[in-house]
């Protein structure tokens, strides 16, 4: 565990271990949960599919591909335990492959249609 007070910054720093110097790391979802086990129901995005949805998320610039750093003010779920887990999901991609996920930015995901 990590404590933290309410609305200071968080800080963190993801890092990809590997010798390949043409890999980069892209953070497409953070997600936060008052619960370990459940990650949907009651959950609070930071970043989903690569959109920013936090106003106090920031990255910050990093000296290796191989390494995403970023920040968001620490908060607490209102009516439930102290205790905020995070669930975040990283892609790594070939650097300079202008096709992979790693460079499409924010992707806004139409929602299916439900059949009958």
């Amino acid at each position: 565990p990590y404590y933290v007070d309410i609305n200071q910054n968080l800080y963190l720093e993801a890092s990809l271990h590997s010798s390949d110097p043409l890999l980069t790391l892209f953070l497409d979802t953070c997600v936060a949960s008052p619960t370990r086990h459940n990650f949907t129901a009651g959950s609070y995005a930071i970043i989903k599919n690569g959109c920013v949805k936090d106003p106090t998320y920031a990255e910050y610039y990093s000296p290796s591909r191989h390494i995403l750093r970023f920040k968001f003010n620490a908060f607490q779920f209102v009516r439930s335990s102290p205790e905020v887990y995070l669930q975040c999901e990283l892609v790594v991609c070939r650097a300079y492959d202008y096709s992979s996920r790693c460079y499409q930015g924010c992707v806004h995901r139409s929602k299916r249609e439900a059949s009958s």
